[in-house]
């Protein structure tokens, strides 16, 4: 059959692959639970007729707030199978934000994984006068659970009325809403279409080279598209999906799991590689050695053995002593992560890739559904430090001031409510404006040299954007989060956050004893080493981009603590506001 809906995906799956027990699988009190693609679509469909029984129309919002799980992808489909139109919501936002999306996407039922989150928003659901009803995935006192939708689906199925809706559903009817926070403002309700997931779904299924017994781990919010849309795209090849607990066991559950596939950020590939440098640092004598020269040899790695045969040769050595280790720290295959969200350093790339571990970066926004670059694994397929090649279907063009410009079935409807945002975003001949600046290399690949909105002018009229001295700066291993800031200054300077977990590192081989994270950064010795890698990464750039002056800071910066979005991008406003007083400083 043709996938032409989201749900279309379920009886294509069942149609096209051999049954399995795993199709989704969620791990809760440390025990796996797994669904075949049978029980999968009987649930959904219970689902679908207690949506029915309640009264949901074609259109109406239902939100999720909750952790990856099984039941997140039961209620999506039985959203879409209805004809409604699901409002997936971080679980990590603001109060302020919680209450601005249900009211905004005027949500009529709510979808909550347990009582950690429902108290979160408890006391603000009687001011949002559209929802009509809360339900649960764990239990929770006096609280409705999805049981009992199910159970009220049992009593009244209607097969008829669902079969009615699901045909009413056409692939350009909204299948999405979601909310993105952005660094500035009120979140923006992005609109988007069963034809613009799937479409961008089949236009990335080249890049996973696996058949249908490939198992992923996937630990990234489904309410980010990113995520969702691999998910569904695992659905689409047969893969089975199993749902990480936390971010902290993601390493425990790739061991137990094994799989083949991982999506990511930036942020989990560099705490591997800490924690790989770590345990180096443990190993005493000639296998202290050897890991480091194996580790020395990694980030130096090119593509299609341009490094010669005799580096070749090492590294086939390198591989049986050091790098099938590493690979067996993450579940022993041959992994293919894909990476997208933020810049990723080509070091990681490099290193990751030598050790038998295919990293590909790709590229996207909300707006796009999301991807519109990828590196693959094809002939020509991928280029470190660049986000790949632009996907079927999709056209990119570079405007005259460097913007990226985006056409194609990915773009979004528009911003829910907001016709004007809408026409800002997306012009007269359909162009999405994506604010990234970039270029198209020789060989097709797209590289991203910045944000539009995030250009300054320091005082001598020469413009400096902050986003690739940041990526340049963060090849670094003592440097983990930075931002470059300078508007209306002579120079561009810097806030620094060290990796602090790679400074303790190298204060255990240097000997230096390890006090608080704050104590360490005023060390005059400490601060001489951050010295030497700035000098060092300054020769990478123009004389009106190198980093003059610079400051430590001793906590890492976190959603939480509000310097960051939920898709890890600096809130540059919030941080200059915060650090007002160093920032003045770094120019006096």
């Amino acid at each position: 059959m043709d996938v032409t809906r989201i749900f279309d995906l379920l009886p294509y799956h069942e149609g096209t692959f051999k049954p399995k027990p795993d199709v989704v699988a969620s791990k809760e009190n440390g025990e796996w639970t797994r669904y075949s693609i049978r029980q999968y679509r009987e649930i959904v469909d219970y689902i679908s007729y207690g949506f029915l029984e309640m009264g949901v129309q074609p259109g109406d919002r239902i939100a999720q707030i909750s952790s990856n799980r099984a039941e997140w992808n039961f209620v999506d489909m039985a959203i879409l199978q209805v004809g409604a139109i699901h409002v997936p919501i971080y679980a990590t936002i603001s109060e302020s934000d919680y209450k601005y999306i249900l009211n905004h996407a005027e949500v009529k039922f709510v979808f909550i994984s347990g009582q950690e989150l429902l108290r979160k928003i408890q006391h603000i659901l009687p001011e949002i006068a559209h929802i009509q009803g809360v339900f649960t995935y764990k239990a929770v006192d006096d609280q409705k659970h999805l049981n009992d939708l199910i159970e009220l689906g049992k009593q009244h199925p209607d097969e008829v009325q669902l079969l009615a809706r699901k045909n009413n559903v056409q692939p350009g009817d909204v299948a999405t809403i979601i909310y993105t926070s952005g660094t500035t403002g009120n979140p923006k309700g992005v609109m988007l279409t069963h034809h613009n997931i799937i479409s961008n779904l089949r236009n990335c299924r080249h890049i996973p080279p696996f058949g249908e017994e490939a198992k992923a781990v996937s630990y990234l919010p489904l309410c980010h598209v990113y995520e969702r849309m691999l998910n569904y795209l695992y659905h689409y090849l047969g893969f089975s999906i199993y749902y990480a607990e936390n971010l902290g066991t993601i390493t425990d559950n790739m061991k137990e799991v094994q799989p083949d596939i991982l999506s990511t950020v930036p942020r989990l590939l560099e705490k591997i590689y800490d924690k790989l440098f770590s345990t180096g640092h443990k190993l005493k004598g000639v296998k202290r050695w050897i890991f480091f020269w194996a580790l020395h040899l990694a980030l130096r790695y090119e593509l299609k053995g341009a490094n010669g045969w005799f580096y070749e040769l090492k590294r086939k050595i390198y591989d049986k002593l050091v790098y099938v280790k590493w690979r067996q720290a993450l579940g022993g295959k041959h992994l293919l992560i894909v990476s997208g969200g933020a810049a990723l350093q080509p070091r990681l790339a490099r290193m990751f890739t030598c050790a038998g571990i295919d990293v590909l970066e790709g590229y996207g926004l909300t707006e796009t559904s999301p991807v519109i670059a990828v590196n693959d694994l094809t002939e020509n397929g991928r280029m470190f430090g660049t986000v790949g090649l632009i996907l079927e279907d999709v056209t990119v063009k570079i405007a005259d001031d460097g913007e990226i410009l985006c056409k194609g079935p990915n773009v979004m409807k528009g911003y829910y409510k907001e016709p004007e945002m809408t026409n800002l975003a997306i012009d007269a001949e359909g162009w999405f404006h994506t604010g990234d600046l970039g270029r198209l290399e020789p060989e097709g690949h797209l590289k991203i040299t910045g944000r539009k909105k995030e250009l300054f002018k320091t005082s001598f009229g020469k413009y400096i954007s902050p986003q690739p001295i940041e990526d340049t700066f963060k090849e670094s291993l003592f440097i983990d989060q930075i931002v470059v800031v300078g508007e209306h200054q002579k120079f561009a300077g810097a806030l620094i956050v060290p990796d602090f977990a790679f400074l303790k590192s190298y204060c255990t081989v240097k000997e230096i004893p390890y006090t608080t994270n704050a104590g360490m950064i005023n060390l005059p010795r400490i601060r001489k080493r951050f010295q030497t890698e700035v000098n060092k990464y300054n020769k990478c750039l123009g004389d009106t981009e190198k980093i003059k002056s610079w400051d430590l800071l001793d906590a890492e910066w976190t959603f939480e603590t509000g310097e960051i979005t939920p898709t890890l991008k600096l809130k540059r406003n919030v941080i200059a506001e915060k650090y007002s007083a160093q920032i003045e400083k770094l120019f006096e």
